[in-house]
């Protein structure tokens, strides 16, 4: 599972002093389920999902991927998790199988584990009439798909989506949301971030909701939406975030 035990990351400014971007997160996502992060633009999503991935340090607090502490163990624990985020771009001279071969490779892949490997993702995500195209010719939603096989090229037990289908157009978003279930279906434990409630109410098993660095609730989408009064999880999330509320 992952787990994130009083994860917690402040950042000091020299006109605003102490800027808490996380305050004691906790939280967990098991095998065979989809946690969904949601929050506004600035609430302390991407800052503690990189806590969890070992890319950030936290100022206190620490979190296990499969029973690895990103503090004490970081390479142990990047080792089992996969990690998507919408600020790492793609190297524009390598193809599209070049890309996802490269980071194979960082994670010490045999060559033909790595061959077979690439060739099933390319086809699991129908890009294998794109493979031999270079990263700066191909559509957003291609490169995406680019970013998604190269996140899992090592087939982790734990894989931690922020953002994944933002900016895609609908067939690819659903390619992706297909592509999540079945990672799910395989006994992964799933952090999926998004700002599409519609896409946490289908997907997530539970939902966290992080407003000004802190969990302000937890629960299913249903409870969360009980919890607020609301039949739609929209109308529950401005509710809980407005009123700095607390669900189950």
């Amino acid at each position: 599972m992952i787990e994130a035990r009083n994860l917690s990351k402040y950042f000091e400014d020299k006109k605003r002093g102490r800027i808490t971007a996380a305050e004691n997160v906790s939280f967990s996502a098991k095998s065979g389920e989809i946690f969904g992060l949601l929050g506004l633009n600035g609430a302390g999503k991407t800052t503690t999902l990189r806590m969890i991935a070992a890319i950030l340090k936290p100022s206190s607090g620490s979190a296990l991927v499969w029973g690895a502490d990103v503090v004490r163990e970081p390479e142990k624990a990047k080792a089992n998790l996969g990690f998507l985020t919408g600020s790492t771009g793609l190297y524009g001279r390598l193809t599209a199988r070049e890309m996802i071969e490269y980071f194979g490779r960082l994670y010490g892949m045999p060559a033909g584990k790595l061959r077979s490997r690439t060739d099933e993702l390319l086809r699991l995500f129908n890009m294998t009439e794109f493979a031999d195209i270079r990263c700066d010719k191909l559509s957003a939603g291609t490169k995406q798909k680019v970013s998604i096989a190269r996140t899992i090229i090592h087939d982790p037990r734990a894989i931690v989506l922020d953002e994944p289908t933002i900016g895609l157009d609908v067939i690819t978003s659903r390619a992706v949301v297909d592509f999540i279930r079945t990672e799910k279906s395989r006994g992964k434990a799933i952090i999926f971030s998004t700002h599409v409630m519609h896409e946490a109410e289908k997907l997530c098993d539970k939902i966290a909701i992080i407003h000004h660095g802190r969990i302000i609730a937890i629960g299913t989408p249903d409870e969360l939406k009980s919890a607020a009064g609301y039949a739609d999880l929209d109308d529950a999330f401005v509710a809980l975030t407005e009123g700095d509320g607390n669900a189950a």
